[in-house]
């Protein structure tokens, strides 16, 4: 239960706005965090309402590129493999062609210009909480390299947020507040002790999330891709001139599974608003935007994306230089979407 409870850690305030109440919807939250002490239940969720320090530099190199595989994403709620007692696979570089593109692999037809020129069909409130970023697969981490190492609890996964995707999402929640954006980052894990039953989990952190905090539009749940094929993993990398970064793919859910999700055309028109506005300021740094038949949680608003930062291939430098990249273009493009006072 304890690590269960790791998830669902206990919302901060902004401004008097966004409350926690010990009762109704939220006793059984209260009571679940009462089993632990007050510092570990605050350690996990952070609230960045003010700008933060001047953005860190990002260290400069050459990439390189070779034909991308046909990738597939790892989102699936099957246990990932333990580790298993042979030579690593060999890891090779790819950049994949992003641009304006849709990776569709559902029967619906979009066009996505068309989408694109309607905007992002929603707004965020001034002076409130306006994103909430979680992970639902929090330990998924990059092959260690320099000095990132970390235990390892499987193969590429650690319960360490310092090596994990919660880094990522560190790192993302600090650059968007630079922009007056007001973030709230669940670093909870939901997917140990038990890989199964991830969603679940951290969708019932999210209901709660947007019950206490009604001012938030989007959320934003982070993972780390796994590419590979014919036993060699590829680790995607963008060719910005200068930045050593991972490549990063927005992915939106459907309802074509036959589940519920009236806001999947919403999160779509969302997804290409980031899309071109990423594309257009680092043309290598976006993977084309995948359209999928599982929903992932993305019914439960109409600003809701999955975020594939890097690959296990890639190194924590390489998917932070990635994030860092990002959210230089899509910070001021959320900033445009506050509404005004």
């Amino acid at each position: 239960m304890n690590r269960i409870a790791r998830g669902v850690a206990e919302l901060l305030t902004l401004a008097g706005v966004c409350l926690l109440s010990a009762g109704g919807v939220f006793g059984g939250l209260s009571a679940r965090m009462a089993e632990r002490p007050p510092e570990e239940r605050m350690r996990n969720v952070r609230l960045l309402p003010e700008s933060g320090p001047a953005r860190r530099s990002l260290k400069a190199a050459a990439g390189s590129a070779l034909s991308p595989p046909t990738p597939e994403t790892a989102l699936s709620e099957t246990p990932p493999p333990r580790p298993a007692s042979r030579a690593p696979e060999p890891v090779l570089e790819t950049t994949i062609e992003g641009g304006m593109r849709i990776k569709n692999e559902t029967g619906y037809w979009v066009d996505a210009a068309e989408i694109l020129s309607g905007g992002p069909g929603l707004t965020l409130p001034a002076d409130e909480p306006q994103i909430l970023i979680i992970h639902t697969h929090a330990s998924e981490a990059y092959t260690q390299a320099g000095l990132d190492r970390y235990a390892a609890s499987d193969t590429n996964r650690t319960e360490d947020t310092q090596f994990n995707v919660v880094r990522i999402g560190d790192e993302l929640t600090e650059l968007l507040t630079e922009y007056g954006l007001n973030v709230i980052h669940d670093r909870g894990i939901y997917d140990y002790p038990s890989y199964t039953g991830s969603y679940t989990r951290a969708g019932e952190a999210i209901e709660q999330y947007l019950q206490s905090c009604p001012g938030i539009r989007i959320v934003l749940d982070i993972h780390r891709d796994a590419l590979g094929a014919n036993g060699v993993v590829y680790k995607t990398m963008a060719e910005e001139e200068g930045t050593v970064a991972s490549q990063i793919m927005l992915l939106v859910g459907t309802d074509e599974s036959g589940l519920e999700h009236p806001w999947w055309r919403s999160n779509l028109a969302l997804a290409l608003y980031l899309q071109n506005a990423v594309n257009s300021a680092f043309p290598t740094l976006m993977r084309p935007v995948a359209l999928v038949p599982q929903r992932y949680n993305q019914q439960l608003t109409q600003g809701s994306l999955i975020l594939e930062v890097g690959s296990s291939g890639n190194t924590l430098r390489e998917a932070i230089a990635a994030i860092r990249l990002f959210a230089r273009a899509a910070g001021p493009a959320l900033a445009e979407l506050v509404e005004a006072e």
